[in-house]
């Protein structure tokens, strides 16, 4: 698969990269695209809520009358779930809601993002970002015209840049990411997934593993 090298004016620059097909063009697999998905949702949630068992709820602890002889049916303290005020029963504690996945799992789930954007024409190669300060004005103009406004965009560098991160952070509708921390939640989410020259050549390299 190869793709044409746009330069910050969304123009053909005239050179070429060769994407792998065995990356950008194999059968996806929709069941693992939304393990995937599903892990990254769930690890976002905090899981922080929380209610009180009867025995953190205020209250005596003493029996309110004896066990027999008074007609009426036994109880125990005041803080008993059954009263107004009482401890609540089998409510929820702080808990993690994550799980695991295979690392297989999660790489063939990426690599079916992949496969989808490719198919739909969603992947753009962009010349490198060079800035020698922030520049969020040039960054905007030049995100809009190689991604053809799109209304959502991923942005994937090879390494971090301190000068590129400065001039996107602050831009809602584009994530900036490094290679290495790509995952399959931000490929799915994107419109247009705009590679770097530097980060669509990492792909071409035999050593180079799409990481988790």
């Amino acid at each position: 698969m190869q793709l044409d090298v746009l330069n910050s004016k969304g123009e053909a620059t005239g050179r070429k990269v060769e994407l792998p097909e065995d990356i950008f063009n194999i059968e996806p697999n929709d069941h693992v695209i939304y393990l995937a998905v599903k892990q990254y949702r769930a690890a976002q949630r905090l899981g922080l809520h929380s209610t009180k068992t009867r025995a953190e709820v205020k209250g005596a602890s003493r029996k309110l009358h004896k066990q027999k002889g008074t007609g009426g049916a036994r109880k125990g303290n005041i803080r008993n779930p059954l009263y107004k005020g009482g401890g609540n029963i089998n409510g929820p504690k702080p808990h993690t809601y994550g799980f695991k996945l295979n690392r297989k799992v999660k790489d063939l789930a990426k690599v079916s993002a992949l496969s989808h954007k490719a198919r739909a024409n969603q992947i753009v190669v962009v010349e490198d970002f060079k800035y020698e300060a922030p520049k969020t004005k040039i960054f905007v103009d030049a995100l809009a015209k190689v991604t053809n406004n799109a209304r959502k965009s991923l942005l994937v560098l090879p390494e971090y840049d301190t000068n590129v991160y400065l001039s996107a952070r602050n831009i809602q509708s584009n994530k900036t990411v490094v290679l290495s921390d790509m995952n399959t939640y931000d490929l799915i989410n994107a419109n247009v997934i705009v590679f770097t020259e530097s980060t669509a050549k990492f792909f071409s390299e035999e050593e180079i593993e799409v990481v988790a």
